[in-house]
């Protein structure tokens, strides 16, 4: 297991800062160094040495895997329920991930990533490790520059939900942090020596839940679900998303404008497309992605759309999931699934009532990969049990259930 404080350290070495420090107060980023920093530094260096057994900056994202809170497999945990299932297509290119006691005990950032094309699963993959460490990053500097220049966008921010209250200090620093990562990420994508992201890609939708206060970030059609109880007490669907498709009108007028074109194929009528002004290519059924740097001059955007919504004790969980999901499951059946099944196997019930519904809806279809993340809003005692390995590498084959990413 890797503590928070090791786990600071490191951020702090590669320059990422931290949202807070290991007490859970604001951390004092580019203060003159104390004593206690002095030895932080010196233990980092010894951490990133090559002889250490901790790895170095280089791959330090993979060293995350040991982080105790931070989930990216199969499993559950008190609060979360996490599920993914490789579909007919080839190679799982969905990934996903929980991260509880994100920076402070009471904030948790969770998210869910579709990759597409000949290395989406790659890219998918390295933005589920790399964006929570950016987002840390630019949180911490606007926590600490909030006078300064925000880095807004009209194609950003969708306030929903409590429109009447006043805007929390959550969102408003938030808000920043987040169009500030996702170009971070975008453009790390870009320069990245290893990995080819110029007709792969990905999507990401994602939140930070800090105490009742939710904040939603979405790039492409993944989507966000709430299950929460009306004035009569029955359980209802909210969608806190919106599915960025090439045909919304604000999109398709961005992508024409940058000589883009957006049309579906005849075979496919429901399904529209962006294409390259004088190819026929590549044909992206999504208006906004991490990669895909063929399409970035022509519209394509990771601009992510952003929402807020403050909790109440009647809202009882958060479904993230892939279009595995969505493409076959309403938002209000995906709420019933959750609601009914333990949850524990919550994520892992409803990716195969998924699989199922696809087998039905569309039996020469092949079936799409699916990724889930519950997030439970309110503690369930009856659910006390982690079901996690401990480094998240590989599951243990204790008695509790245990299911290998992609099974």
């Amino acid at each position: 297991m890797v503590g928070l404080e090791c786990f600071l350290d490191v951020v702090r070495a590669l320059g990422m800062g931290s949202c807070l420090s290991a007490d859970g107060s604001a951390a004092a980023y580019g203060s003159v160094p104390s004593s206690d920093s002095k030895r932080r530094m010196r233990r980092v260096a010894a951490i990133s040495s090559p002889s250490s057994t901790t790895p170095s900056a280089d791959n330090v994202e993979m060293w995350l895997h040991r982080v105790h809170d931070r989930k990216f497999l199969n499993g559950s945990s008190d609060f979360t329920s996490l599920f993914s299932k490789q579909g007919k297509k080839g190679v799982n290119q969905d990934a996903m991930i929980a991260w509880e006691n994100f920076g402070s005990a009471d904030t948790t950032f969770c998210g869910v990533f579709d990759g597409h094309g000949p290395f989406g699963h790659v890219v998918a993959k390295k933005v589920r490790d790399a964006l929570p460490l950016r987002l840390t990053s630019q949180w911490v500097l606007n926590g600490n520059a909030r006078n300064g220049p925000a880095d807004d966008s009209s194609e950003a921010v969708a306030y929903h939900e409590g429109k009447d209250e006043e805007r929390c200090d959550l969102f408003m620093t938030l808000k920043d942090s987040f169009l500030k990562a996702f170009k971070v990420m975008d453009k790390e994508l870009k320069l990245h020596p290893r990995i080819d992201c110029y007709c792969s890609g990905t999507t990401a939708v994602t939140l930070v839940k800090q105490g009742q206060d939710l904040v939603i970030a979405n790039v492409g059609d993944s989507r966000a679900v709430l299950g929460t109880r009306d004035k009569d007490g029955s359980l209802v669907a909210v969608q806190l998303t919106v599915d960025l498709k090439p045909n919304l009108p604000r999109e398709a007028e961005r992508i024409r404008l940058c000589k883009g074109r957006v049309f579906a194929l005849q075979n496919e009528p429901e399904i529209a497309r962006v294409w390259l002004p004088n190819c026929n290519s590549p044909g992206l059924a999504m208006a906004r992605a991490f990669g895909d740097f063929c399409l970035k001059d022509f519209g394509l955007i990771s601009v992510p759309d952003l929402s807020y919504r403050r909790l109440t004790e009647k809202d009882e969980f958060v479904v993230l999931a892939t279009d595995g999901i969505w493409d076959v499951l309403s938002n209000e059946e995906v709420v019933d699934i959750v609601a009914l099944a333990p949850r524990p196997s919550a994520a892992r019930a409803l990716v195969e009532s998924a699989t199922r519904a696809w087998r039905l809806k569309y039996p020469y279809a092949k079936v799409d990969d699916c990724a889930v993340v519950c997030l439970f809003l309110n503690s369930n005692t009856s659910n006390t049990t982690s079901h996690f390995s401990p480094t998240g590498e590989e599951m243990s084959s204790g008695k509790s259930p245990q299911y290998p990413e992609g099974s």
